[in-house]
């Protein structure tokens, strides 16, 4: 499989097909509102008002296996997203990111990814690099803040 054969939900619960995001440049990034790295996502949306119209996209899947910091549904978590830091880019479904119950896309992107780091995903804000042909090019763990890569975005973006 590649990387757009993989169907994921919205935060409404809605079927998305990753398919829709072919030949852009995506940032894949598990999330939580109660999570010391919260504050990344001003960053994530500074980059995405940014570059959103040279083709570049954040993909928000909020995450609730560490510590129970991304309470609430899935509409709930998007709202305070957009109180809060005025996200406009692309929000899914809460999901699992490690375990018996993660999501495939989130298996696929582990084992794809050419950065090995170890297996899991350690933390939430565990951000996955990915050109506009769907190739997985860097894993960049939760203590990288997103402006630390926008060189890495770049480059991507001007191929």
């Amino acid at each position: 499989m590649a990387i757009y054969d993989y169907e994921v939900k919205n935060y409404k619960g809605e079927k998305v097909n990753l398919a829709e995001y072919r030949g852009k440049v995506l940032l894949i990034v598990n999330t939580a509102t109660k999570c010391g790295f919260t504050p990344q996502y001003d960053e994530l949306e500074e980059l995405y008002g940014k570059y959103k119209d040279r083709g570049f996209e954040i993909l928000d899947f909020p995450c609730n296996q560490f510590f129970k910091q991304a309470p609430g549904t899935s509409e709930e978590i998007h709202t305070a997203c957009v109180l809060r830091f005025m996200i406009q880019f692309p929000q899914f479904e809460k999901i699992d990111v490690n375990g018996k119950n993660e999501h495939p896309l989130y298996r696929y992107l582990k084992d794809n990814c050419p950065v090995k780091t170890g297996k899991n995903i350690k933390w939430n804000f565990t951000k996955f690099l990915v050109d506009r042909e769907g190739n997985i090019v860097n894993r960049f763990e939760p203590t990288a803040k997103p402006k630390s890569f926008e060189d890495d975005i770049v480059k991507l973006l001007n191929k």
